[in-house]
């Protein structure tokens, strides 16, 4: 009898709205080799198999429907290149979440042979802690290096020198693959080819499982891994002018226990600069002026290996092991001339001076890495270790021959100069995230750090046959650094609501001392960083609040004191007296999704103390700049974000920032309280022609900006490319131009007491590239595998 009023009583309370919901979840990888599956589509059927609920799984595999569910039900999975599932789903009235744990799917190779790809995914989607960018096919992003590709993202910008910024803000944290790399210091970013990245992170305020660094915020690029099973790989070869010559093989090969991965990089370039300089001094008593003009020639050669491998012990625990080697040898040259003239409207000159300087450079940076992963049945349930082990080494030579042409011809005495440099990083972190139900996680980490550099540097002077220590120039500098780190989070969600709590802990103990004991200084810096991710999810739109504590440390560039003598009139040196600044962060974004529109409008307001700028000041004739603390900087702005597909073959995206900051503070009794508005907006179009032909153009532009010493003018530049594919779709062929009709030029005026100094500076011409690409066993190049961990610079 009771059985019978439960049943009864189940069968009228849909009729009056109180009908149980019920969650499904559970996670989706590869069969063979046990890969997440992110964006697989989950479909929950009725009897007559109609979509009762549907949805798409995460980054991580994972999938959680809700909905009102009857007894006897069934669940598909299906995926691009994958074999559809469906399975019977059986719903119990006394559960109201049902967990099926992991689903595999099996590869489909027929299909992936006989079926094309047209569907893409979204370019721009919102995470609860990010947003995600997409490259996708477009033509700039097949050709160049990974430099290309983050110059076509949304919020991010990348100098002719290579210099990364994020919302106008260099102090920006680059990961790959979620890590640290040496990779992505001293433009060698430009060693990974554009076309093996599959998606750009940009994350403006980090949750704590993210190390503090970055007032900024992190751009995390993720590199493309193989998928298929057998042999896979492709062949690049790239030739352009100035001369950039590339060729870059690659293999893999996958079965069900292992996955072996390699890649190999040859790369020629050559660059070639302009700098000139009109400088005032003495300009309230007697005026003295010096124009200078720089021609800079530089080749690189560089070799890549990378190599490793992922053993499969069973269903749920991998191991990776792999070890990269960079080595790069530069081979610059600069001829400077140098006029000096005590009268701006007499053309005439005082005398000339002309300096010829040589350099050669070889870098060669190791990297051994090692993971574990285990999951469980539990979908969502993940426990990793990983360790890792760089070490650099470095040897720069100059050799500087100066001599005055006018009046009286003269030849002064040679310079030489040393930097030898080497780094040892130890690194290892082990995460677990432990999900509590279907929708909420706790997950929590720990990871220390530990590195060592050691730096020489030696500047001679000629006399006769002997060399002579030059102004005092000969000093071994060594920096140790160490950063433990612990975080917990925890995130849930609450029907359209879902939110991220978190907190992180950072010790970091750093350590300066030289042979001569001009620097002798030991730093502790101990804080925690909370953040919080909010999220509430509509039809087709989301909105988001977030709040991120950061932190900036100086870079070993920005502490290192000795400086570069090329130049007779500038030098840049480091200051190891600079201590960490503190980054406040808030940000509100938007996302709305139409039919062919994207719309994504966000704010935010940045409060960082002791806020770290360059300061130019002149002592003995030589100006000095030099990284500095000021009180602190405000900065508020807004940021837009359209994309729009009017049509198939079309695709136009449009952005812009604009943001106002205040600066206070002051130096050697100079008051650098300072306020400005900044500008910077982007305009990219793509163009599906026929014949398997692809056009795109981008068109960048930065506004004037200005600190209380500074002010640079108006920044644009134009990129274009062409791409076809050939021989059944195994190849691609692309011509593309970079900063087109040299219109990247960064001008500035510096002012200061009694001084103005005009710059223009040309890093790189216009570059013009050809590329051809050849897969085997690919349809695209989603197979290639690269480092995708690594420690530090």
């Amino acid at each position: 009898m009771k059985n019978l009023i439960i049943s009864i009583l189940l069968l009228f309370i849909p009729m009056f709205g109180m009908a149980q919901k019920t969650v499904i979840s559970g996670k989706v990888q590869d069969h063979n080799t046990k890969e997440v599956l992110p964006y697989v589509t989950v479909s929950i059927l009725d009897n007559a198999l109609k979509t009762v609920t549907a949805g798409v799984t995460d980054d991580r595999g994972i999938f959680s429907l809700e909905g009102v569910l009857n007894q006897q039900m069934s669940i598909s999975f299906s995926y691009v290149g994958y074999q559809n599932l469906v399975q019977p789903l059986e719903i119990k009235s006394e559960k109201n979440k049902i967990e099926l744990g992991t689903i595999n799917l099996i590869n489909d190779a027929v299909q992936l042979k006989t079926v094309e790809i047209n569907g893409q995914k979204p370019n721009i989607s919102l995470k609860l802690d990010k947003k995600v960018f997409e490259v996708g096919k477009d033509v700039l992003s097949q050709n160049g290096s990974a430099h290309d590709v983050l110059n076509g993202v949304p919020s991010v910008a990348v100098s002719p020198a290579g210099g990364i910024s994020l919302r106008g803000n260099s102090n920006v944290l680059v990961l790959i693959n979620g890590r640290q790399s040496g990779l992505t210091q001293n433009n060698a970013l430009d060693q990974i080819a554009a076309d093996q990245i599959e998606r750009i992170e940009v994350i403006t305020n980090p949750s704590s499982r993210y190390d503090a660094a970055g007032s900024a915020g992190i751009i995390n690029i993720i590199l493309k891994k193989n998928k298929k099973s057998g042999f896979s790989g492709q062949v690049r070869l790239v030739a352009g002018s100035p001369n950039d010559s590339r060729l870059n093989p690659s293999i893999n090969f996958k079965s069900n226990k292992i996955n072996i991965f390699s890649n190999f990089s040859i790369r020629s370039s050559d660059y070639e600069g302009l700098y000139t300089t009109n400088q005032s001094t003495n300009i309230t008593s007697s005026p003295n002026f010096m124009d200078r003009v720089q021609n800079e020639d530089r080749h690189d050669d560089g070799k890549l290996l990378y190599l490793g491998a992922d053993y499969f012990i069973n269903e749920h625990e991998t191991i990776t092991a792999a070890f990269l080697k960079n080595a790069t040898h530069d081979n610059d040259k600069t001829d400077l001339i140098y006029n000096y003239r005590s009268d701006s409207n007499n053309a005439a000159s005082d005398s000339i001076l002309k300096r010829h300087g040589k350099s050669l450079e070889k870098r060669d940076y190791s990297q051994f890495e090692f993971n574990y992963t285990r999951t469980f049945k539990k979908a969502a349930k993940k426990w990793t270790i990983d360790v890792q082990y760089d070490w650099w080494n470095s040897d720069k030579k100059w050799d500087l021959s100066t001599q005055r042409l006018s009046p009286d011809p003269l030849v002064y005495p040679g310079i030489r100069t040393r930097s030898t440099g080497n780094s040892k990083d130890f690194l290892a972190k082990s995460d677990f995230v432990q999900p509590l139900d279907s929708v909420s996680n706790l997950e929590f980490g720990i990871k220390t750090e530990i590195r060592k550099v050691s730096s020489d540097y030696l500047a001679e002077e000629q006399q006769d046959d002997d060399w002579i220590i030059y102004q005092n120039i000969d000093n071994d500098l060594d920096y140790s650094e160490t950063i433990t780190g612990a975080y917990v989070q925890f995130s849930d969600k609450i029907k359209a609501f879902n939110y991220m709590l978190g907190l992180r802990g950072e010790f970091t103990n750093i350590s300066i001392n030289d042979l001569n004991n001009t620097y002798n200084d030991q730093k502790n810096y101990n804080k925690l960083f909370p953040t919080v991710n909010l999220s509430y999810k509509f039809d087709a739109s989301t909105l988001q609040l977030n709040y991120s504590k950061r932190i900036r440390r100086p870079s070993l560039y920005a502490i290192y004191p000795f400086n570069e003598v090329t130049d007779l009139n500038a030098q840049y040196i480091g200051n190891p007296d600079l201590n960490p600044s503190y980054t406040d962060a808030f940000e509100m974004a938007f996302l709305k999704t139409w039919k062919t529109f994207t719309f994504n409008p966000s704010v935010y307001y940045q409060y960082e103390k002791g806020y770290i700028q360059d300061y130019t000041f002149r002592q003995d004739d030589i100006f000095l700049t030099m990284p500095i603390n000021i009180d602190y900087e405000i900065r508020s702005g807004i940021e837009l974000s359209t994309l729009y597909n009017p049509m198939k073959w079309l695709q136009v995206n449009a952005e812009m920032n604009f943001y106002r900051f205040k600066q206070k503070g002051n130096y050697m009794g100079n008051n650098l309280d300072y306020s400005s508005d900044n500008f910077t907006a982007r305009l990219s179009t793509q163009i599906k022609l026929p014949s398997k032909f692809s056009f795109q153009g981008r068109y960048n532009f930065r506004g004037a900006k200005r600190n209380a010493q500074t002010t640079n003018e108006a920044l644009q530049s134009i990129d274009f490319g062409l791409s076809k594919l050939l021989l059944k779709d195994k190849a691609t062929i692309v011509f593309d131009v970079t900063n087109a009709f040299n219109l990247r030029q960064n001008k500035s005026i510096t002012t200061g007491t009694d001084y103005v100094i005009k710059d223009n500076s040309i890093p790189n011409a216009a570059r013009y590239r050809l590329s051809f690409v050849y897969r085997f066993n690919l349809t695209d190049s989603k197979a290639i595998r690269q480092a995708n961990e690594a420690n530090r610079n």
